[in-house]
């Protein structure tokens, strides 16, 4: 099996950055939270995808011109579920910390990611041994939730003023695993698109950066709704701390290039491994980010005085995120 050690090395690059997109957000100083992640929104999600397909698509108002509207619009639809998604991701790991939100939220993605696209396509394979393997995956990746929110729930009772509100923080992580799955049903339905933009000459893995775009920038509207009506209800920016401000901004903007090009990394490596892209660049993807994710998270001092048994429950926890990512990708073979 000839598998692109090129297109390895992009997912694992891509993974170290989505990982670590949050770290910046610790250092934020004098900034409500609404304020950081609609500086990261407006990077991630506008500035960046599209500079991206102005900067390597000879005629993108001639791609999206001829692709059909009634895919755009589909694609728009999920892509603000997936916005939603990431809302609740932002808040919940401001809540739980780098550690446990991501291991929540990756490991959701992962399992609801593989099955519902089975559910909805080819619902007779349900019962198989493809589909008892993801049903077994999602199993796996409810063990790790109980692990991990049993963790937390010893960490917070060990260092209450360290963490956030633990119930309502999981309660968000587990609807952003639930709706963020909803960006790779957009990209899905944007094939055409990347089609359009390959006519013009360019590679299968630059190409991918339109249907991308399109898929963010949906989400955006989302993210800045809710942060622009945070604005609103307490007190905009006057709050804001003036001096802080250049050095905040340049926080949240590297927020939005880590996580804009560790999806574009991946997009890229996808492409290089062809038809083993799917198959095993995501699971690889979601494995990396989980892992650096927790390394940054215990690094950062996240779990400081927690205590012994609480690291281990979470290290077992995310133990079993990992062997649930590598069962679905098994299952998620065509």
């Amino acid at each position: 099996m000839d598998i692109s050690w090129i297109g390895l090395l992009l997912i694992l690059l891509g993974g170290v950055m989505q990982g670590g997109f949050t770290i910046p957000q610790k250092f934020l100083k004098g900034w409500r939270w609404e304020m950081g992640w609609l500086v990261y929104s407006i990077a991630a999600m506008i500035v960046l995808p599209w500079t991206m397909v102005l900067a390597t698509i000879p005629d993108p108002v001639a791609v999206y011109s001829a692709a059909g509207a009634r895919s755009i619009l589909l694609a728009a639809v999920f892509g603000m579920g997936w916005g939603i998604g990431s809302v609740f991701f932002g808040l919940g790991v401001a809540e739980l910390g780098t550690a446990l939100g991501f291991a929540i939220i990756m490991s959701l993605i992962a399992a609801l990611g593989s099955i519902i696209p089975l559910a909805v396509q080819h619902p007779d394979q349900l019962l198989t041994g493809r589909g008892m393997l993801l049903f077994l995956g999602l199993a796996i990746v409810i063990l790790g939730v109980a692990l991990c929110s049993k963790a937390g729930a010893l960490r917070e009772a060990a260092a209450p003023k360290k963490t956030g509100n633990f119930v309502r923080g999981l309660i968000l992580c587990i609807l952003s695993g639930a709706l963020s799955p909803m960006f790779n049903f957009a990209v899905a339905f944007l094939d055409d698109i990347a089609g359009l933009a390959q006519a013009q000459g360019v590679s299968s893995a630059t190409a991918s950066v339109t249907k991308i775009a399109v898929a963010i920038s949906s989400g955006f509207i989302a993210n800045a709704g809710y942060c622009l009506y945070l604005l609103r209800k307490n007190g905009g920016w006057k709050n804001a701390v003036p001096g802080a401000v250049p050095r905040n901004v340049l926080l949240a903007a590297a927020m939005g290039v880590l996580w804009f090009f560790g999806m574009y990394f991946y997009g890229q490596g996808a492409a290089h491994m062809g038809q083993y892209g799917a198959v095993f660049g995501w699971p690889l993807f979601m494995t990396a980010i989980l892992l650096v994710a927790n390394l940054l998270g215990l690094l950062t001092g996240e779990w400081r005085g927690a205590g012994a048994r609480a690291v281990r429950l979470l290290a077992l926890g995310n133990a079993a995120m990992v062997a649930a990512v590598i069962v679905i990708s098994i299952g998620s073979r065509p």
